[in-house]
């Protein structure tokens, strides 16, 4: 057999989360510089991307949901965004009381900084085009532009650049990620900070599976006052649909199986249709989640001032910015890098820090999406089914 075995990403950066804490122990200086000095022109060219990659995914998005309006589309929309939002404060609030008494209270010890560990040979400046609420804005305009403007040019256009900037991450950015993650972590080794982080991982990831399950149990008792069925029933009867999520990492790749399923639990063939592929582009209860959680812990372990006025504006630029994020494992942080840095303050490595906890939990998260997507459909064929 001449089979290659093929590692996903989630693997390669368990791997690379492993090197990086070894090598960091017996790694000579000039091989940490080599490492810092890689992460630091990689780190500008993500953060050059980051516009891009929020002008590039959602103006396309918001062009092919404003060419479908109508009554059950702004219904749909909203009802997602709701789920949204109600994850990401739900996130924020529980992590607040319990992250502070699990996180190291070493913390002001373990500051995440390129000024920690070693020092790169050189720097390389590469500034972003546009600041990151500049891009959505653009986004916005654009996509509403494409939507409601005779001719398909602009279309054709945004649709084009989506591909250039899709192809930029799956070439580029996923292919050097983990050596991205590799170099963080042999930094923090060597500024002994590794020890703290990782056992505050494992932790995290509990918490986050924990708090998932619970928000699609509260989205089918929601939706269970509407369809009038057992909530419990229906969240079984979407269980094919969650653990096809947990295979492909994609809810695109799961549209299928979720329709199948969202039809099973009783809902119309024409509302189950409408609903569900939109709301594998919109809804991101799932990720929304993971992703203020992860936030909060590393800015309670290292020390950072938060509050919920804060994370209220993140989490609404959140549940936007995310949208159609690309169909690729760690597409939806990708996307929120921008956010994290200018509305949260984050730094390059605490952004690196965010992929690496992301991706460990990617298709839990993408399987929370797809599930809930289940729920929403019902409480639209509720409201819009034919008499």
């Amino acid at each position: 057999m001449t089979g290659k075995i093929k590692i996903g990403l989630l693997g390669r950066i368990i791997v690379a989360i492993a090197l990086g804490v070894a090598v960091g122990y017996v790694s000579p200086e000039w091989f940490a510089r080599l490492c810092a000095t890689f992460n630091e022109v990689f780190g500008q060219f993500l953060g050059f991307l980051i516009p891009l990659i929020i002008l590039g995914f959602v103006a396309p998005a918001i062009a092919d949901l404003g060419n479908r309006a109508g009554k059950m589309l702004v219904f749909t929309a909203a009802l997602a965004y709701a789920f949204t939002l109600f994850a990401g404060f739900s996130s924020y609030f529980t992590g607040a009381w319990l992250f502070p008494s699990m996180v190291s209270s070493g913390a002001d010890q373990m500051m995440l900084s390129a000024d920690n560990g070693v020092d790169p040979y050189f720097t390389m400046s590469i500034p972003p085009l546009m600041p990151v609420m500049t891009a959505l804005v653009l986004a916005f305009m654009v996509g509403l532009g494409a939507a409601y403007v005779k001719g398909d040019a602009l279309r054709r256009g945004i649709s084009e650049f989506r591909s250039i900037v899709a192809m930029a991450i799956n070439n580029v950015v996923i292919p050097l990620l983990p050596v991205y993650i590799f170099g963080i972590f042999l930094n923090m080794t060597v500024a002994g900070q590794v020890g703290a982080i990782l056992s505050t991982f494992v932790s995290i990831i509990v918490i986050i599976f924990v708090m998932h399950v619970l928000i699609l149990l509260l989205q089918y008792v929601i939706a269970s006052f509407f369809s009038r069925r057992n909530p419990l029933k229906m969240l079984w009867t979407m269980m094919p649909a969650y653990f096809t999520a947990l295979g492909t990492q994609s809810s695109a790749a799961t549209i299928p199986v979720t329709l199948r399923q969202a039809i099973r639990m009783g809902v119309s063939e024409d509302v189950a249709g409408f609903t569900v592929p939109l709301c594998a582009t919109i809804h991101m209860s799932g990720s929304t989640l993971k992703i203020v959680a992860c936030a909060l812990a590393i800015m309670i372990m290292q020390g950072m001032p938060y509050d919920a006025g804060m994370f209220a504006h993140f989490i609404a630029m959140l549940g936007v910015t995310i949208i159609a994020a690309p169909g690729i494992p760690g597409g939806a942080i990708m996307a929120s890098l921008g956010l994290l840095s200018s509305i949260l303050g984050f730094s390059d490595a605490q952004n690196a820090l965010m992929i690496a906890l992301y991706i460990a939990m990617d298709s839990f998260g993408t399987a929370c999406n797809v599930t809930g997507d289940g729920a929403i459909a019902a409480i639209v064929d509720r409201c819009f089914r034919k008499k």
